[in-house]
């Protein structure tokens, strides 16, 4: 079996749980959740097989969909950011997307935080626009996407860094 395979079908258990079993459960001030299993979408392999990407993407916001009790709103913000995601690798990091030298795992700097913080924006953006599906809540969506976007994305980051192999 293939390493990178394994690795992230590992993920992509690993996260689902922690979402499921931790995160669901935090609701901060009754409208903030943080969601970082959209980390698997983020960490996907910047060469892997883009509608493997999609499918597991899918699956993702299924398996999310059906343990939240919410009605596919998880399912198409996850395929939506897959399908987007080459799109903000490439205004994010330019030309190391042209020549795929990208890792998300390595330290963070100015190129991958706008890569997290706008993926992240734009999952909870129509997440919650879905959720809410009034677009006279406007002001609701807004202030509910900016305060949960910032609590995943440190969330995201204390992540990426505990997973982080040290190199010596």
């Amino acid at each position: 079996m293939n390493s990178v395979l394994f690795v992230n079908i590992f993920r992509f258990i690993l996260l689902l749980a922690v979402q499921i079993i931790v995160f669901n459960n935090m609701n901060f001030f009754g409208f903030v959740s943080p969601y970082p299993y959209i980390l698997f979408i983020l960490l996907f392999p910047v060469n892997g097989n883009k509608s493997g990407l999609l499918l597991a993407s899918f699956f993702l916001g299924l398996c999310m969909d059906l343990f939240s009790n919410s009605a596919g709103f998880h399912t198409a913000a996850c395929v939506i950011l897959a399908y987007y995601r080459p799109y903000l690798f490439k205004f994010a990091f330019g030309l190391s997307y042209e020549y795929q030298t990208i890792k998300l795992n390595d330290v963070l700097t100015p190129e991958r935080f706008t890569f997290i913080l706008l993926s992240v924006l734009i999952h909870h953006l129509i997440l919650f626009t879905l959720e809410a599906f009034k677009l006279t809540l406007i002001i609701d969506i807004l202030f509910r996407t900016l305060l949960s976007t910032i609590f995943t994305i440190i969330i995201c980051i204390i992540i990426i860094y505990l997973a982080k192999p040290n190199r010596r």
